[in-house]
């Protein structure tokens, strides 16, 4: 159904310090702030607007790593942190038509658990892939000029 994993995130509880330690252990980054900004944010189906996450992105070979630090409000980063602690949340898959395929996962019995849309176009939904292996799978979407090559 995928090609490849484009990104791998993983929740911290401070990002200051998790950029610090795979930046100076292992030579991940530099890091950098996405610029996109979610609207129509949405958790296990109810409309959440005040959800705040700290993000900063680097590229491992072609692979995204995304440290992920939640601030405020009930999300699925929060959630995970509370209860399992840091540790790899999801892995990414950037699609091209995120409809499609939320649609296609959707058919085959998979529940998107956190969604939203980006300011300028695209969007994000999260799956409940987790009841095997612990792991999340997220959908995304780019807008134009946001280059997650980069």
């Amino acid at each position: 159904m995928f090609a490849r994993i484009d990104q791998i995130g993983i929740i911290v509880k401070d990002i200051e310090k998790a950029m610090q330690y795979y930046s100076s252990f292992f030579g991940i980054g530099p890091f950098r702030a996405l610029n996109v900004a979610s609207v129509d944010r949405k958790v296990y189906g109810k409309s959440v607007q005040d959800i705040k996450n700290l993000v900063r992105v680097a590229r491992l070979g072609n692979l995204q790593y995304e440290l992920i630090q939640p601030v405020s409000g009930e999300s699925i980063q929060k959630e995970f942190l509370e209860k399992r602690g840091e540790g790899i949340n999801h892995l990414g898959f950037f699609v091209k038509d995120l409809e499609r395929e939320v649609s296609r996962l959707t058919e085959k019995g998979f529940k998107a658990i956190s969604t939203g849309r980006f300011t300028g176009g695209g969007g994000f939904a999260y799956f409940d892939t987790n009841q095997v292996g612990g792991v999340l799978f997220e959908l995304v979407q780019w807008p134009p000029g946001e280059n997650p090559e980069r």
